[in-house]
């Protein structure tokens, strides 16, 4: 596992009640800007996080662009859709997805934009 995470940057954990958490260990630009826009979440009573903002994880979700990866950030586009700041989604998608050479990504975003 730790092999894997080196080489893909994502540690994936599972807490005690079986909850997949996913933690980012950042190298790029983006992954900083990532770190200054996040906020603390506590989870229970004794236990805070640092988790990115809503923006943040539609576009990571998107880059991923796997199904399970796009029902999530359509989760987050139904839960916060009102209040998302889409230009900044948009700003930091548009270079990954021509990065990755997968335009269907940015047709994803204006889809989530309608919900």
């Amino acid at each position: 596992m730790l092999h894997t995470s080196r080489r893909q940057r994502v540690l994936l954990l599972r807490s005690k009640d079986g909850v997949g958490i996913d933690v980012s260990l950042g190298a790029l630009p983006y992954e900083a800007e990532i770190v200054r826009r996040s906020s603390h979440f506590a989870f229970a009573s004794g236990i805070e996080l640092r988790t990115c903002s809503a923006e943040d994880l539609v576009v990571m979700k998107l880059f991923a662009f796997r199904p399970l990866d796009l029902r999530d950030a359509e989760g987050v586009a139904l839960r916060h859709g009102h209040e998302l700041d889409w230009p900044y989604i948009e700003n930091q998608l548009t270079p990954l997805a021509e990065l990755k050479g997968e335009p269907a990504i940015l047709e994803s975003l204006a889809r989530l934009r309608l919900l």
